[in-house]
């Protein structure tokens, strides 16, 4: 697994700056969470790292290897897999068929058997669901869809933007530990926007603040979590 290294990262939309200098290491087997509230920057961090926004300035490379100015497909293929906030399934296809969109890049297509199988394993409601159309599973079996989709294309580094959005706090659960049991199961290297904050550090190794598009802390997990100025001034809770 590798590890994904932001350096001074500047982007913006028109006049407004959202991201302003940003340093970010999401390290090898490791889930780095990324906090704040709405506006902080945290989207378009994930949007800037698979090539959806262009930064000002900055770096983004894998394992050494540039690719801050690569087309979004190149940097898929390089490893990168970006699973955006809204849980976007194609609802007239199967479940199976949904994943199998996944294995459509590159050397994916060789494995897709077996990765099903992992897939199926990690995530048994789609297992049990294979055959039915998408639009017939809930919130929480959508979400667990997409990140299976992404993991299918073999990532090197999985980008999850808000996975807990608008699910209920159990299916929350469910998912952030299947995450955490797949970091440390295969050493995927996770790199995790999040709102929930209280969720999100529970499972992650380390923690990053966003503030109005700055780093404003970076820490292990646990002690961002019991920081109490920090929690109440930028994570509300």
């Amino acid at each position: 697994m590798s590890t994904l290294q932001i350096s001074g990262l500047t982007a913006a939309y028109g006049p407004v700056t959202a991201l302003d200098g940003v340093d970010v290491t999401a390290a090898k087997g490791q889930i780095t969470a990324v906090l704040g509230a709405n506006g902080a920057g945290k989207t378009t961090l994930l949007r800037t790292i698979s090539g959806l926004v262009r930064p000002t300035s900055g770096t983004v490379s894998l394992d050494g290897n540039d690719l801050t100015a690569a087309p979004a497909e190149t940097i898929a293929l390089a490893g990168i897999a970006h699973v955006p906030e809204g849980r976007g399934v194609i609802t007239e296809l199967t479940v199976e068929e949904n994943l199998r969109l996944g294995a459509l890049l590159g050397s994916a297509r060789k494995r897709t058997d077996g990765s099903l199988d992992m897939v199926y394993d990690l995530f048994p409601p789609l297992a049990e669901r294979r055959k039915r159309d998408a639009h017939t599973l809930s919130g929480g079996e959508r979400q667990m869809l997409v990140i299976g989709r992404a993991l299918l294309s073999g990532p090197e580094v999985l980008l999850l933007d808000e996975p807990s959005l608008g699910l209920a706090p159990r299916i929350v659960a469910q998912i952030f530990g299947l995450l955490r049991d797949l970091v440390d199961r295969d050493g995927v290297t996770v790199l995790l926007v999040e709102q929930n904050a209280r969720s999100a550090l529970s499972i992650a190794d380390i923690g990053i603040v966003l503030n109005l598009g700055k780093v404003v802390a970076r820490d292990d997990a646990a002690v961002l979590a019991a920081d109490d100025g920090l929690r109440h001034a930028y994570l509300g809770f």
